[in-house]
């Protein structure tokens, strides 16, 4: 078995995660040539190209295998890092990169529940990386191997991986009172729905869509939009009378109490469920980070299913 240069590794990482080689000499304090160099060190060890030089960056397939395993002994310097913190601890301060633990998670979970959550965590120097995206798409992060865990809407594990169920957020339809005044004298109906525009947070978002389509018995819709990629970010557009989205309950309960927002379709939610993936490894650092996700989630998610934590069998991430 080949023993891989650490260096080379986290060059390799620096390079698709800061997108070029000039931002990853400079996160690695090394020249644009040093990073070339070690660059091609490691494709002469693998013997294949790990990375394609194109407008954005990407890894073949190879390189995801080398990305993954230089996450893995990221997870494995944090546990160390933890186990002598215990031992002999130290002022804290400011994390390496080549230490830091990836983790992606829906804006709306980022927004409500899971920086609670994890907040205890990064106060005791866990070097925490949060990457944001949809919650049906979060799991391609953890599938290349650029995450090690994803809070996600989709079920089934990968590979090597485990999931646990974390509940079920609640999706409602709000607008501002002048907006319903205006728009929705009769709430949201089959009738109007096709005037309104929606506030969507990006082109992957098909929440407003799904809540239509099943609130009214309609198998498919098209909605006008506008987007605003931050879950904030839409209740201050939607407050501004931009128009209707559907949103957290959790977010907009207090708007809805102080009558900054309506409820436009009272008596309806739509529920979301959420799943925790992970790598299936032996970490402290993981089993700290599953624990605290889940915990913070069933207390706040409804609809927590009873479910065994579903596991695959060995292998890579690959499905």
């Amino acid at each position: 078995m080949h023993t891989y240069d650490p260096s080379a590794l986290e060059c390799l990482a620096a390079i698709v995660e800061e997108g070029g080689f000039e931002r990853a000499a400079q996160r690695l304090n090394v020249t644009q040539s040093a990073v070339s160099q070690r660059l091609r060190a490691l494709e002469a060890q693998v013997g294949s190209v790990v990375l394609v030089r194109t407008r954005p960056l990407r890894p073949t397939s190879a390189g995801q295998l080398l990305l993954k395993h230089t996450r893995q002994l990221r997870l494995l310097r944090a546990d160390l890092d933890r186990d002598l913190q215990e031992l002999a601890p130290r002022a804290p301060g400011g994390a390496r990169e080549d230490e830091r633990i990836s983790i992606a998670i829906n804006a709306d979970s980022i927004a409500t529940w899971a920086l609670d959550a994890l907040g205890p965590l990064v106060r005791h120097n866990l070097p925490l990386e949060i990457i944001t995206d949809d919650q049906d798409f979060t799991q391609e992060w953890l599938r290349s191997g650029q995450v090690l865990g994803c809070v996600t809407t989709l079920k089934k594990a990968l590979r090597g991986c485990k999931v646990v169920p974390l509940g079920a957020m609640e999706y409602v339809a709000v607008a501002s009172p002048e907006f319903a005044r205006s728009h929705l004298e009769e709430g949201l109906t089959a009738r109007n729905f096709r005037d309104l525009t929606f506030v969507c947070f990006n082109r992957k978002d098909d929440m407003q869509a799904e809540f239509v389509a099943r609130r009214l018995g309609l198998k498919r819709v098209s909605l006008a939009s506008v987007f605003v990629p931050s879950s904030e970010g839409q209740l201050r557009a939607v407050a501004a009378g931009w128009g209707v989205s559907v949103v957290p309950e959790l977010m907009a309960r207090p708007l809805i109490a102080n009558g900054k927002l309506v409820d436009v379709s009272p008596g309806f939610t739509l529920p979301i469920q959420l799943y925790w993936h992970s790598w299936n490894l032996e970490s402290d650092v993981l089993d700290a980070l599953s624990g605290a996700l889940t915990s913070a989630a069933h207390k706040v998610l409804s609809g927590v299913k009873k479910e065994k934590a579903a596991q695959s069998g060995p292998g890579g991430l690959n499905p």
